[in-house]
This record gives C-alpha cells, structure tokens and sequence, in this order.
C-alpha cells in the first residue's frame, strides 16, 4: 500500500498497479518492436537481393547479345578492314600497271 493521504487507498492502490503493470508490460513492447525491426530490415535484404539479381541478369543478357554481334560481324569487318588498307596502298596502281603492259604486248 502507499503512503496515507487524503485520496481514497483503492484509488492510489489503482493508480499503482497501473503504473507497475506498465512497467511490467515494456520489456515485451521493447521485444516486439525489435523484432518488427528485424523483420521489416530483413524483407529489405532480400528485396536488394532480388533486384540485384535481376540487375545482373540484364547486364548477361546485355553482354551476350554484344558478343554475338561481333560475332556476326567479324567476317565483315575483316573484309573491310582488308579492302581499306589495299585501297590505301599502291597495289591497285601496280596492278592496273600490269594490266595495261599485258593488254599492250597481247595485240603483238
């Protein structure tokens, strides 16, 4: 019981017992709010993991479709890669040299 005063005793003796039940009922608040803490963080973990997953797939898929690109292309650009560096030299000169000296001796 509490100390004597002019309220009532059952009305300090309520009060009391409110207040030591609130006591008594933090521990299990603190526990629920921490493990809603928990539960909310590790949903947030795996969503961050989905999405880097998918992430990660698209960028394979990105990947493999440039390298089947230069796949395809890689007989094409060899061609043209051949065809700049003769027209670049003087073979076609030399040749056309050639031409005009084996159409000169054919008419003998």
């Amino acid at each position: 019981m509490a100390f004597p005063t002019a309220v009532n005793d059952q009305i300090t003796d309520a009060v009391t017992q409110s207040n030591v039940k609130v006591l008594g009922d933090a521990p299990a608040m603190a526990m629920g709010a921490i493990y809603q803490s928990l539960a909310h963080s590790t949903g947030i973990l795996y969503e961050n993991a989905t999405s880097a997953q998918q992430q990660l797939a698209i960028s394979a898929q990105a990947a493999t479709n440039q390298g089947v690109i230069q796949l395809y292309s890689v007989d094409t650009m060899a061609g043209a890669v051949s065809t700049a560096k003769v027209a670049q030299s003087d073979v076609p000169d030399t040749m056309l040299a050639l031409l005009t000296a084996l159409k000169a001796t054919k008419g003998y």
